[in-house]
């Protein structure tokens, strides 16, 4: 019977597999690591991902909602819905009062479980709602947080950077998925 990786090498040695281009990663592994662990574990244990980005990124919600089930799928499906489809006037809301009843709504609507995925800039009202629970995943841009993988907004190679992180995401899963990491050490 083969050993089943430990995440933060498992992650070292993918970074690397997947050649010169993904190299910048590899310093940033530290902060990959435990975040990205969390949310899998999360997923392993059979949370619904609800996924947040800023406008900016809307285009990486989309592909991220379309790629990550894809129509032949090689492991079990994903549940996966972005915070739009739940609430189709997200962007208008405003203040505590109303984040507490979109989160009421979502707490309802998913029995409690599912964690917040918000990929985007840190001060966008956008990712209020997730920075509100302690087990959110975030992407964030130019902003410390915490379960968060930190991203520079004006990097030049963000958009390049980003299809990146989500091709490791999507192999970290499929690792976890089939017993080939351990994502809870």
């Amino acid at each position: 019977m083969e050993e089943i990786a430990d995440f933060a090498q498992w992650s070292l040695d993918t970074i690397r597999a997947e050649g010169a281009t993904f190299s910048w990663l590899e310093e940033l592994r530290f902060e990959w690591t435990p975040a990205t662990a969390l949310a899998l574990e999360q997923i392993l244990n059979g949370k619904t991902i609800v996924l947040i980005t800023d406008e900016k990124r809307k285009w990486l919600q989309e592909y991220i909602l379309s790629s990550i089930n894809p129509d032949r799928l090689e492991r079990p499906p994903v549940p996966i819905v972005s915070i739009d489809s739940l609430y189709p006037h997200f962007n208008n809301i405003s203040g505590g009062d109303m984040i507490d009843i979109i989160e009421d709504m979502v707490n309802i609507s998913l029995k409690r479980e599912y964690f917040f995925w918000y990929i985007g800039a840190g001060n966008n009202k956008r990712s209020d709602i997730a920075k509100r629970k302690d087990n959110s995943y975030f992407w964030i841009f130019d902003e410390d947080y915490a379960n968060s993988f930190n991203l520079k907004s004006y990097d030049a190679h963000l958009d390049i950077k980003l299809l990146q992180v989500y091709r490791l995401f999507d192999l970290s899963l499929n690792g976890a998925m089939f017993g080939e990491v351990d994502v809870t050490s």
